[in-house]
């Protein structure tokens, strides 16, 4: 099991309305997703930033899956534009000490695939982890 994570805080001058439609579109995301075995979209507590989300995913087909399907382009295109800061992370219960780098080669081939999104992920104010262009290029 991989448990894919993104912890973010928004831009200043969000509105509440365009908060609700990323973190709703998150949602959608953990509901319509089918490599998605569950998910939890929410408040982040005790930490540096205000939002969370974590998706369980079965495998690596499973997170590409997750990775290019429209609920999850769409989350991408409304809401990383209202993103400020930006962590995403992947915790497995996988003993294979390579499964980090396919993951981090998933991300560069959507990037890749995807310029559009590699985009919008460049243009935020922070960004780092497990899914960061350039972070892992092993």
């Amino acid at each position: 099991m991989i448990y894919h994570g993104n912890r973010f805080t928004l831009k200043p001058g969000v509105t509440a309305e365009q908060r609700e439609t990323a973190l709703e579109s998150l949602r959608d995301q953990g509901r319509v997703i089918p490599a998605v075995r569950h998910f939890t979209v929410g408040p982040d507590h005790g930490g540096e930033y205000e939002w969370g989300a974590v998706f369980a995913l079965d495998d690596l087909d499973g997170y590409w899956e997750y990775l290019v399907h429209p609920a999850h382009l769409n989350t991408d295109r409304i809401g990383l534009p209202l993103v400020d800061r930006f962590v995403s992370f992947d915790i497995t219960d996988d003993p294979d000490p390579g499964l980090g780098a396919r993951i981090a080669a998933l991300h560069r081939r959507r990037y890749a695939s995807m310029p559009e999104i590699e985009g919008l992920v460049a243009d935020l104010g922070h960004y780092s982890g497990s899914a960061a262009p350039g972070e892992h290029a092993g």
